[in-house]
């Protein structure tokens, strides 16, 4: 789709194009819609995470803990959003060790429980061993600190995949 076509869609078009770009929170893209016509993705993308950066604490909270763990129960069942889905396995996460995996367990499990939500970051151009050593790193973080660090690598998220979704 190009960015011609989308600044023209309807507000429900519009949603339905770009629901996923943040997982499993289309009310970033509705709340942005009315935001058009954007002349590029980067202000789409500016658009959008303005979106979030207006929202409560809550939503923010909300929209962190829509994403799937890292190699986690969703990813085994088969459950990840497509988009999750491609980046996970695009990092090798579906090709996991037997050590690696249990690793990854292990830090998911502890870096939940410590923070109340799922460990996140961009996985485009990490290697397995990246996102393990990525995960140790901000365990010992504080709350306040991995809530800003999920919120921007959720911007970058959203970035990479509007750029897979729209023409430029």
């Amino acid at each position: 789709m190009t960015l011609d076509q989308l600044n023209n869609l309807s507000r429900d078009e519009f949603v339905d194009r770009l629901g996923g770009i943040f997982e499993h929170s289309p009310w970033v893209a509705e709340r942005s819609w009315q935001k058009r016509p954007f002349d590029s993705v980067d202000e789409l993308h500016a658009a959008m995470c303005a979106s979030v950066a207006a929202s409560k604490d809550g939503a923010k909270l909300t929209l962190i803990r829509a994403h799937p763990q890292l190699a986690g129960k969703a990813a085994v069942r088969g459950e990840l959003s497509a988009a999750s889905a491609t980046e996970q396995s695009g990092a090798g996460l579906d090709r996991c060790s037997p050590e690696e995996f249990a690793r990854l367990n292990e830090l998911n499990s502890d870096y939940e429980q410590r923070f109340g939500f799922p460990f996140i970051v961009a996985v485009r151009g990490l290697s397995r061993q990246g996102i393990i050593d990525n995960m140790a790193a901000r365990i010992d973080n504080t709350r306040e600190q991995e809530i800003a660090e999920a919120l921007q690598q959720i911007e970058r998220i959203a970035r990479l995949r509007l750029a897979d979704a729209i023409a430029d």
